[in-house]
């Protein structure tokens, strides 16, 4: 070969620092809720390390495979078939928390809707490869995308699970922009899809609730309010440097489910400003590094998945960031790479393998 292929540093190194975090701040987190719970303080921990372990091997497995092997018609349609089954089997499985979105086996939870994003990356990005040219044909380009897109997001729906739903038309949306769809067809989709939105939210009580929440938590601080005051209390009290790992207050059963989305609250009350900045900058150099490998890839197929890749791990992160901050509603969205949950954990790093293998290849030219 002309020249050795070699992963990009910098991406790699953020995505393990982020899931070494993981694994101390998620045993922060659940200890005491874990004891509380099962009788065993490293309950959640033993969880979050198996799927670590799992997901960096399939990181290490998909950075050696062609990225050009996702864009074969027989794996897009098999992946894509495997997803859709997935979503309609999963409505049969028994709800948790009033929702049927995982599957458990052997006492672990998959999400098919987590796999769905995944697919529709590998198809966007095929179909733009060879259509972009005529990106702005509705029927040649964008009904195909729109078809499969609306699919995936209305079997999501269905869990419920607004939040993956809303996840992936924003990769979707972001991927067609960047291939040079004209914005008026974006900003008239937008506005066609609104009332169905304000329908969506504001005709299901609890994602109204949501809503009334983020305009005035402090209206039933003991209610509705509760978690999202608790998450802005535990961010105020970090200080600069934190109260040290394992030290924070908010995670004793003020800050329902610390472990998982709101994981961050707990990082920026336990490591401080120092400690929740650190993370951003993680998913900073993600983002950067992702759209740097998306303008240097070598064909159009690459350059769009990695776009999908990045964009599904920045829009992640944005959305549950923004909800412990309070600059959002209430959404069930985890933290990408440190939040407990093991088919988040282990997709985003099977994405993060296959932006990697892409990075490879990418132009060395600035």
């Amino acid at each position: 070969m002309a020249r050795k292929l070699k992963s990009d540093p910098a991406l790699f190194i953020a995505t393990i620092l982020l899931v070494a975090l993981s694994i101390v701040m998620v045993y922060s987190a659940s200890a005491v809720v874990a004891m509380e719970r099962t009788g065993r303080p490293y309950f959640f921990l033993t969880k979050q390390g198996l799927w670590a372990a799992l997901g960096i091997a399939v990181l290490g497995v998909a950075m050696r495979i062609d990225y050009r092997t996702y864009k074969e018609p027989a794996f897009i349609w098999s992946s894509l078939a495997f997803v859709t089954l997935g979503l309609v089997a999963v409505l049969f499985s028994p709800p948790v928390n009033n929702a049927r979105r995982w599957f458990s086996i052997g006492g672990l939870g998959i999400q098919p809707s987590e796999l769905a994003k995944l697919s529709a990356i590998f198809f966007t990005a095929a179909v733009l490869e060879r259509r972009m040219n005529r990106i702005n044909e509705l029927g040649y380009s964008l009904i195909p995308i729109g078809a499969v897109v609306v699919c995936l997001v209305g079997l999501i729906l269905l869990e419920p699970d607004f939040g993956t739903s809303m996840s992936l038309v924003a990769i979707a949306t972001v991927m067609v922009f960047a291939a040079g769809l004209n914005y008026t067809y974006i900003l008239g989709a937008a506005l066609c899809a609104l009332p169905a939105i304000a329908f969506l939210v504001m005709g299901t009580a609890y994602r109204r609730q949501r809503v009334l929440t983020f305009l005035d938590p402090w209206n039933d601080p003991l209610g509705a309010g509760f978690q999202i005051i608790q998450s802005l209390i535990a961010v105020g009290t970090g200080g600069v440097w934190g109260k040290g790992v394992m030290n924070g207050v908010q995670k004793l059963f003020f800050l329902p489910e610390p472990h998982t989305d709101f994981i961050y609250s707990v990082i920026a009350e336990e490591l401080g400003l120092v400690g929740a900045t650190a993370v951003v900058v993680c998913f900073c150099v993600i983002a950067w590094r992702g759209m740097r490998v998306s303008l240097r890839a070598p064909d159009r197929f690459g350059a769009f998945l990695a776009l999908g890749l990045t964009t599904m791990v920045a829009v992640q992160a944005l959305v549950n960031i923004s909800v412990v901050l309070g600059l959002m509603p209430t959404k069930g969205i985890p933290l990408p790479f440190v939040s407990a949950g093991g088919s988040s954990l282990l997709i985003n790093l099977l994405g993060m393998g296959i932006l990697l293998n892409v990075s490879q290849h990418a132009s060395s030219e600035a």
